[in-house]
């Protein structure tokens, strides 16, 4: 009989626990999540792919997160989504959101993750264009749209006379097709697309040794490109909420250096326009512009910012430094301190990756 009590005490103890646990929530208990969207700049790719395998392998739902990633355009730009509040955490370029804080966003950066820029002036090896120099007298192409700075820079800074600047789309057929003496790409996708093209001389792709790149950290006139930005008005009371934001995208971009062609899968289910072969290059690319990250994942270098500031002002991208105030460290390395495992990413290496026909 006394057992039975005991049992039965027992029990009830057990379910007003368990009742209590449900009431309370939390990341472990199954308690309800926080909703919060991430403005990316452009279409699913392996460009993000550390932000769907964060999805992907629970690392949001670890921290009591529902991220729903948001897909780019064009005509999208993510710092103003943030700054209209219908994201918490977008993907920008540090000079271009630096323009939109210029025009009252109201934006900090709080998570680095791109530490250099993947930014190249891309010639044919025929041409004789090897450095800044050799613009003179020729066409290069550019993007426009707050992407040029880093080549207008580099004219500027090596003096080059007689540069015929000329609207490039976002491809790379003005270069295939000769109509320009070098042109704009990133490491990890145009490049890639020439390189994917057929020489018709020889009746197989194009090799890097058909080509000449500059690479704008080389010249000293690279920018900081991708990093989380959020608006300082949400984060005044959503701290706790951004910690938790970074340490899991952090994991993520953990998981897609150890694990890439895992991501790589990851991101095809995402539904990109390009292949599995041009999406492999990428991530390769994009973990090349991430680690090393000598003060972790995320975390500013200043060294680099400064450089990205002078360049800026030096431009007119903006007017004046922007201050202190514009980014962020203390966040990221809070989420650091919470992450097992080898944030700096010292030892990575490239792989070497073979590309097919288109991308496929």
């Amino acid at each position: 009989m006394r057992k039975g009590k005991w049992t039965w005490k027992f029990g009830v103890f057990l379910l007003v626990m368990g009742m209590i646990a449900a009431a309370c929530g939390g990341d472990d208990d199954g308690g309800e999540l926080t909703p919060v969207n991430l403005q990316l700049q452009w279409f699913a790719q392996a460009q993000f792919a550390g932000y769907y395998a964060a999805v992907d392998q629970g690392f949001y739902e670890d921290e009591g997160l529902d991220v729903t990633i948001l897909e780019g355009a064009v005509e999208i730009v993510p710092q103003q989504v943030v700054a209209s509040g219908q994201a918490e955490f977008g993907l920008a370029w540090v000079p271009k959101a630096l323009v939109s804080n210029e025009e009252g966003a109201g934006l900090v950066n709080i998570g680095q993750v791109f530490q250099r820029s993947g930014t190249l002036m891309v010639s044919w090896a025929d041409s004789g264009i090897t450095k800044p120099e050799d613009w003179a007298d020729k066409t290069v192409g550019n993007w426009g749209f707050g992407n040029e700075f880093e080549l207008t820079a580099a004219i500027e800074k090596f003096g080059v006379q007689n540069v015929n600047l000329v609207a490039q789309n976002f491809d790379m057929e003005a270069l295939l097709n000769r109509e320009v003496d070098a042109a704009e790409a990133m490491i990890y996708n145009e490049y890639a697309q020439v390189l994917e093209a057929t020489n018709e001389a020889t009746g197989s792709l194009y090799q890097p040794s058909d080509l000449n790149v500059i690479d704008f950290n080389d010249v000293g006139t690279a920018m900081l490109q991708d990093s989380i930005w959020v608006s300082e008005e949400w984060l005044a009371s959503n701290e706790d909420v951004a910690e938790k934001f970074l340490k899991a995208s952090f994991r993520g971009w953990m998981y897609c250096r150890d694990n890439p062609d895992e991501c790589v899968e990851i991101v095809l289910e995402a539904g990109p326009t390009l292949g599995t072969s041009h999406q492999t290059w990428q991530m390769n690319e994009i973990n090349g512009l991430i680690w090393p990250s000598p003060n972790g994942i995320g975390v500013m270098d200043q060294a680099l910012w400064d450089q990205t500031i002078e360049v800026a002002t030096s431009q007119g991208v903006i007017s004046a430094d922007p201050g202190s105030g514009a980014f962020r460290t203390d966040l990221a390395e809070k989420a650091l301190a919470d992450i097992d495992g080898d944030t700096t990413g010292s030892s990575w290496t490239r792989v070497e990756v073979t590309l097919n026909p288109g991308g496929e």
